[in-house]
This record gives structure tokens, C-alpha cells and sequence, in this order.
């Protein structure tokens, strides 16, 4: 079944959060993996509202932190689709740490591919993704590269890794 195209703005999500004592480690630094489930939740949010229903994620594919993030800090986080396959959505997060007068430095960049899945956990079709923009079209040939350079990684991985008994 054919479904229609979205445009990557419908699905492009933004998140706010203060990063608060609980957030983060004995130094007043936001812990690694408190950002890695905020990015998680958000890149669910924008696979979510791309495909309509339940998505599952399949991989963090690339993970930078650029920038130190402290406790009391305001952070922002970006979440938009770059790349879509027949079940697969590869969505890219950027974290910002916000100034006085709104002004955002960037701190971290996330690549997460989710895959859309029906009532019994099984990769269901998404939407195409309606590329408007240079940025968008640059951003999907990316997106393309870097799923070729994740089935190689996964092909090296099986002849490398020994099954399991």
C-alpha cells in the first residue's frame, strides 16, 4: 500500500528542558546518558508523528558531545526526520544550550534511526519524506550514506561476531 509524502517539517519536534541537580554528576555536568534518553524520547516523538503510530529504536548511529552541559543549564533539543526508508526513519538531533536573549549554542549532535511497527512488534510501511528544501535534500543523500555505512558495520559485525550457544 502506497502512502503519501510528508514534508520534514511536519514531524520536526523541539524539546525543553533545565537540566537540574538529579541531571547531573558529581562535577554539576549533565550526566551522558540523562541526554541520551531525552534525544530518545524526542527522535520517538518525531518517527511517532511521521509514521502515525508505534516506532521502535533500531540504533544511535552517531553520537558527538561538543560542548560541556551543566546543571541549571537550558537546553533545547532539535528533533528532525533526514532520511525515510520503507519501515526504517533516520531522525537527527541537535541539543542546544540556551543564553541569555535566546541565543543557542550547539552541544550535541544525535543520529537515531527508529523503525515504525505494528500491534505485533513487526516493521510496518512509513510515509515518503517530501524534500523542500536544499538543507533537506543534502541531509537525505547523508542520510543514504550513512544507511550503507550502518549495513556494512552490521554485515562486518555478523562475520566477526561468533553466534551464540
Amino acid at each position: 500500500m502506497a502512502l503519501g509524502a510528508k514534508p520534514v517539517a511536519y514531524s520536526r519536534s523541539e524539546q525543553v528542558q533545565f537540566v537540574m541537580p538529579q541531571h547531573g554528576n558529581r562535577s554539576g555536568r549533565l550526566f551522558g546518558g540523562q541526554l541520551m534518553a531525552w534525544i530518545d524520547i524526542l527522535a520517538a516523538v518525531v518517527a511517532f508523528r511521521h509514521s502515525d503510530g508505534d516506532c521502535t529504536t533500531a540504533s544511535v548511529d552517531y553520537l558527538s558531545f561538543e560542548k560541556p552541559i551543566s546543571v541549571k543549564d537550558l537546553i533545547i533539543l532539535d528533533g528532525r526526520l533526514t532520511c525515510v526508508g520503507n519501515s526504517s526513519m533516520e531522525v537527527r538531533v541537535d541539543t542546544f544550550i540556551e543564553h541569555a536573549g535566546l541565543v543557542r549554542e550547539h552541544a550535541n549532535r544525535a543520529y537515531l534511526t527508529c523503525v515504525a511497527v505494528d500491534g505485533d512488534g513487526r516493521p510496518r510501511q512509513v510515509p515518503r519524506l517530501e524534500l523542500q528544501t536544499d538543507e533537506d535534500r543534502a541531509e537525505y543523500a547523508a542520510g543514504l550514506e550513512r544507511a550503507k555505512l550502518r549495513k556494512e558495520r552490521r554485515r562486518q559485525a555478523a562475520i566477526i561476531t561468533p553466534p551464540v550457544v
